[in-house]
């Protein structure tokens, strides 16, 4: 299913979301979205962060985590009116 999420405040349009328990009750949520030349940039640099305060407003649910895995099919986007897909995967940092 498609969704919004937000990582540290950024909205992110996903062409598909899932969200899973892990066996210690953590969560994990794997997403796809497309990233335009236009917002390389921007995308880049946050996803370096590594660890996101993750929003699903859909569902109201905030949390901590991190990138277990992700990839791309393009990793060059600056040439004008290229698209790329993403797949991201977070998972829920332990509470401390």
């Amino acid at each position: 299913m498609s969704e919004t999420i937000q990582l540290n405040g950024r909205q992110i349009e996903t062409d598909q979301l899932e969200l899973c328990s892990l066996a210690d009750g953590r969560r994990q949520l794997s997403c796809d979205f497309k990233v335009t030349s236009d917002a390389y940039h921007d995308i880049a640099v946050l996803l370096y962060e590594m660890n996101f305060r993750v929003g699903l407003p859909a569902e109201g649910l905030e949390f901590d985590a991190a990138i277990s895995n992700y990839f791309t099919d393009t990793t060059n986007l600056y040439k004008g009116n290229e698209v790329a897909d993403y797949h991201l995967e977070l998972t829920e940092l332990a509470s401390t």
